[in-house]
């Protein structure tokens, strides 16, 4: 129940934000489309996105859309690898933008450079991934779901409708600190976990290590992915091996809607990530053209936001678009 408090707190606190900031978008009877008069800023926009995750193009749109409200002129570039994406930074930080977003998975390579432009001047907001390390990089405010109290969340759920199982916990990306955290979360609410690395960006080879996983161990009782794509290969993977095992998943794209629907995955915690986009920018926006900070000095969650069968017939139209 304590869990369920937070995110009740959590989620009312990021809409509230997200009220508040579209009122200062549209400025009353203003078109929202339109540039408000004044300075147009640069802001750039600094991800680890993975080639061929559609996750990102969420966090994209949400980007864009708030830019195109602004008047911002919005650089978006990512890399998956810390040291290349701290280039990033630093090759923003050489053409004077006016705001860095960025987010910390890599904190270590991407913290410094970070905390870098912020020491010089240039407003920086974090976003999805660095809740912990968002304040060492100078970072005015974070955006992005508590992935600890998500896993564990998943963990509670799982101890409801599977007690004495077991769950394998798949993590894409190794090294990823959200990822890493997200299955802490899980094996602390669900003591009998056990992760498994696999290549994100390779879903076959996916498919294939889950399905020699679920063969050989057959007292799995549930798979726990940390991205809708990943979901999907694990559906697959289910089917080949025939495993019973039940799915459950981080994020949501269409496809993992519509299997919420149809009873074949049980339900995603979602972090919104059109959300953390567009607060991102909209924040940076704020800061630099009224003074404006928004969080009180604390993150802004914008989840975990649950899907399941009982807000999947609201949910799954917008997950058409990039929107949800």
């Amino acid at each position: 129940m304590r869990s369920i408090r937070k995110i009740a707190a959590g989620l009312a606190a990021a809409s509230l934000v997200v009220g508040l900031t579209a009122c200062s978008s549209q400025g009353g009877a203003q078109d929202p489309g339109a540039a408000p008069d004044g300075e147009r800023y640069t802001i750039a926009m600094i991800t680890h996105e993975q080639a061929g995750d559609t996750f990102w193009d969420k966090i994209r749109a949400g980007a864009e859309d708030a830019a195109a409200t602004h008047g911002i002129d919005l650089k978006y570039s990512n890399n998956e690898q810390g040291p290349e994406q701290a280039t990033l930074v630093q090759n923003a930080i050489d053409s004077q933008v006016d705001g860095i977003a960025v987010t910390l998975s890599s904190a270590d390579a991407v913290v410094p450079v970070a905390k870098k432009a912020a020491d010089a001047g240039i407003p920086v907001v974090a976003f999805n991934q660095g809740i912990d390390q968002y304040t060492d990089a100078g970072a005015k405010m974070y955006f992005g779901s508590d992935e600890n109290l998500a896993g564990q969340t998943v963990g509670e759920k799982l101890g409801q409708s599977s007690p004495g199982g077991k769950v394998l916990c798949v993590i894409q990306a190794q090294g990823s600190v959200a990822l890493e955290t997200r299955c802490q979360g899980v094996q602390a609410a669900y003591a009998n976990t056990e992760n498994i690395q696999v290549n994100g960006a390779d879903l076959p080879s996916v498919q294939q290590t889950l399905n020699a996983k679920l063969a050989e161990d057959r007292s799995i009782t549930d798979i726990v992915t940390l991205g809708a794509p990943i979901a999907m290969a694990a559906l697959q993977a289910q089917e080949g091996s025939g495993s019973t095992a039940k799915i459950a998943t981080f994020d949501l794209n269409q496809d993992a809607a519509k299997a919420i629907q149809d009873g074949r995955i049980q339900f995603s915690v979602d972090q919104q990530p059109y959300v953390q986009g567009y607060l991102a920018v909209e924040s940076l926006w704020l800061n630099l053209s009224n003074g404006n900070d928004i969080g009180g000095g604390k993150p802004t969650l914008t989840g975990p936001s649950l899907v399941d069968s009982s807000n999947i017939a609201q949910i799954l139209p917008y997950t058409e678009t990039n929107k949800r």
